[in-house]
């Protein structure tokens, strides 16, 4: 499996394991708790991480959204040779990764979980020349400046526990960015218009998980994924997390429904 600082794995005791995606800007020790908890219900887990990520913004912005989703499917493939099954679960553009990687590698990862799913920023706690510059990225791609802008986080970081918030924003040293280039927002809205583009066709069975008080991203993305996917899917509500529900105060809940769901008979839909 990938050899860096920053990705881990935990080997587990039934024979399964979990692919953790993180999102846009994050690394691997964002999924540690969530990593945690599955682990004690018996998973291997693996943190790869993902392509362009973990240094700075700079080397992000050279980065393409397909770069992120193969060494997601490089990262599957690894942690095959180690486990009987591959599940995948991942937090915003993570979860948007690990489906698609799914999608190209049936065979690979039998199910996936989606965390706070989003297509573009809308959330409560969103500026509103964020949200709108979000909503109009394609054509703002073909302004030069943008790929020289950089963009921070909202104050919460996405999350309501104020003293997981603290942990969180001291995690620079782990390969956390505390802003994103332009270019970051342009390769995310790629990728989403390629999910909803695949969406119909997806028969990876699927856990949706978002927050009714998400603070980046509107519930709305998850209903769209939840209408349009071709898969077996359920679709899970939280009342007490903003966007990162993987760290927030219902992480346990999260990892737990997770693991539920990938115990589960699913079989996969067909067309």
């Amino acid at each position: 499996m990938k050899q860096d600082a920053l990705s881990f794995y935990q080997e587990g005791s039934n024979g399964h394991g979990i692919l953790l995606v993180h999102g846009l800007t994050g690394a691997p020790a964002e999924m540690r708790l969530v990593a945690r908890q599955l682990h004690r219900r018996g998973y291997s887990v693996y943190a790869p991480l993902l392509a362009g990520h973990g240094k700075d913004a700079d080397t992000l912005r050279r980065s393409h959204w397909q770069d992120w989703r193969d060494s997601v499917e490089q990262a599957a493939v690894d942690f095959s040779r180690r486990v009987n099954t591959v599940f995948a679960a991942g937090i915003c553009a993570g979860g948007k990764l690990a489906l698609m990687a799914a999608e190209r590698q049936p065979s690979l990862i039998r199910a996936t979980a989606l965390y706070s799913p989003c297509f573009f920023y809308d959330g409560w706690d969103i500026p509103r020349h964020y949200h709108l510059m979000a909503r109009n990225i394609r054509w703002l791609s073909k302004i030069p400046f943008l790929d020289r802008l950089n963009f921070r986080e909202t104050n919460a970081l996405g999350i309501k526990d104020e003293k997981i918030r603290a942990r969180i924003a001291a995690m620079s040293a782990e390969g956390v960015l505390e802003s994103f280039p332009g270019r970051g927002l342009v390769e995310m809205d790629k990728l989403g218009r390629a999910l909803k583009a695949s969406l119909p066709a997806i028969r990876t069975p699927t856990l949706i998980v978002h927050s009714l008080e998400d603070d980046v991203s509107s519930p709305r993305h998850a209903r769209y994924i939840a209408s349009h996917i071709g898969a077996v899917h359920e679709l899970h509500w939280l009342k007490d997390s903003y966007h990162m529900i993987h760290v927030d105060r219902q992480h346990r809940h999260v990892a737990d429904k997770t693991a539920d769901f990938f115990e589960a008979s699913h079989e996969p839909a067909h067309a």
